[in-house]
């Protein structure tokens, strides 16, 4: 119980990544599932997703919504767009890398200033 009680302290900001890091996940397990066609992968796409939303929701106890939600989708959309090109071989081009950059910065900045 010491263990949950310590976890619900921790910075929102930890959560907000941690929940980043899910929205990855569910969005993979997602193409994974072949349209929902394969069972361990839906389960594993509703764990990550159910665990995304309630970290999300975790973080806005601190943090703004505005900030939070950018900042969630942000780490989704770039984490989602670099494992499309590194295992589902999605293109790589200039400009593509340029804007996840540039989304990058934004998450940085808005961390910095809130």
């Amino acid at each position: 119980m010491s263990l949950l009680k310590s976890l619900a302290h921790l910075n929102p900001w930890i959560y907000l990544f941690a929940a980043g890091l899910f929205e990855m996940g569910f969005t993979t397990f997602m193409k994974l599932s072949d349209g929902f066609r394969n069972s361990a992968y839906d389960l594993a796409f509703v764990l990550c997703a159910l665990s995304s939303f309630g970290l999300l929701n975790l973080s806005t106890r601190d943090l703004s919504l505005g900030t939070a939600y950018a900042v969630w989708t942000g780490l989704g959309a770039f984490g989602t767009a670099a494992i499309g090109i590194l295992v589902f071989e999605d293109p790589t081009t200039f400009w593509r890398v340029a804007f996840l950059t540039t989304l990058i910065g934004s998450i940085i900045g808005l961390k910095l200033v809130s």
